[in-house]
């Protein structure tokens, strides 16, 4: 269970993490979790480069260490990097310090100040830890790309009908999301143009 926008109390109850950018400027904020992986990550880069726009990869450090090359190209083709974890894990089952050590896992390969708990799962106890070098970035409009149950046109219907100002937006480049997010993602970026919105990086 999901909801596209985050709940008020939920956002509340984590004053520290950072779901919504500048409300007062016109721009949104497209984020990729969970790769890198082939084809689909590089179709996401493709499909970017196209549009000449810029997101921000939410990357799994042991995705980066089978694919270097895939990484490569996210940092030469000049988008915003993200640690997301070594092994996605899920910050409510592990341990502090457990989590603590796949995260600086992932560091070890992935170089940033951002972090995005897989699942946007995370203990107070990690957050407090997390904060001193980390922006915790989460999200304010959740596509559901990987669920499944809903069609591409409703994944597509998510995006565009819960965007505004400051919007941090989540797609997922892994096999999972591929069919939801092949059809939304262009479609998503070419309906938010028209409504005169910029892309920028976290």
């Amino acid at each position: 269970m999901y909801t596209i926008h985050p709940p008020y109390l939920i956002k509340k109850a984590y004053p520290s993490l950072i779901w919504r950018k500048n409300k007062a400027a016109k721009k949104i904020y497209l984020t990729f979790d969970d790769g890198p992986v082939p084809f689909i990550t590089t179709w996401v880069l493709d499909v970017l480069k196209e549009e000449q726009v810029s997101a921000t990869f939410f990357c799994v450090g042991k995705n980066v260490v089978l694919h270097p090359e895939i990484y490569t190209r996210i940092l030469k083709e000049n988008h915003r990097l993200g640690n997301h974890t070594y092994t996605h894990l899920n910050g409510w089952n592990s341990h502090t310090n457990n989590y603590l050590d796949d995260i600086n896992k992932c560091a070890m390969h992935v170089k940033t100040n951002l972090f995005r708990p897989p699942y946007g799962r995370i203990k107070k106890s990690q957050i407090n830890q997390l904060k001193v070098t980390y922006s915790i970035i989460m999200w304010d409009v959740l596509t559901g790309d990987y669920d499944k149950k809903i069609t591409p046109e409703k994944c597509l219907h998510n995006a565009i009908s819960n965007i505004r100002n400051g919007s941090i937006v989540v797609f997922h480049d892994s096999d999972k999301a591929k069919i939801n997010m092949q059809f939304a993602l262009p479609r998503f970026i070419k309906y938010a143009k028209e409504q005169g919105f910029e892309f920028d990086v976290l």
